[in-house]
Order: C-alpha cells, then structure tokens, then sequence
C-alpha cells in the first residue's frame, strides 16, 4: 500500500507485532510493532504495510472525506486506491 490512507484497527495479534485493519469493507494486515499505542477501534495510518501514526476517529474520518473527495475530483472509487 503507498497511499497513507486511515484504516480501523479490528485486531491486533497476540504478540502486539500486527494488526488486522479495515479500509472500508478491505481487511488487511499490517505491522503495528513501530506504533506502540495502536488499538482496536483506533485508526491507523498506513504506507507500505505499515502503521506509521494512530489517529482518534474524528481525525480519521476527516481524512477519509478528504481522499473521498479527490477519489471524485479523479474520478476514481477509493477502495481501488486502498
């Protein structure tokens, strides 16, 4: 994944290293050993696999209506992007 893009955490493996996170309806796991307060029902940001910063839900949400409208200005559905 290169887009820096929120995802809800939904699960983090037993030994904290990952973590399952939900990009709109898209599951995927991603290492979370370099984000220490990463928790289920947080958001994360993600590159390349990553967590690279954890948001609340009311930053998050106001990042995704910003990739959600320049998915429509570039006429492109955002889960294509995720």
């Amino acid at each position: 994944m290169c887009l820096a893009i929120p995802g809800k955490i939904v699960e983090i493996s037993s030994d904290g290293n990952t973590a399952t996170v939900d990009f709109d309806g898209i599951t995927q796991k991603i290492i979370v050993a370099l984000a220490p307060d990463a928790e289920v029902g947080k958001y994360a940001v993600v590159h390349a696999g990553y967590a690279i910063e954890i948001m609340n839900e009311k930053e998050a949400t106001e990042a995704i209506k910003q990739w959600e409208e320049i998915s429509e200005d570039q006429d492109l559905n955002l889960s294509d992007m995720i």
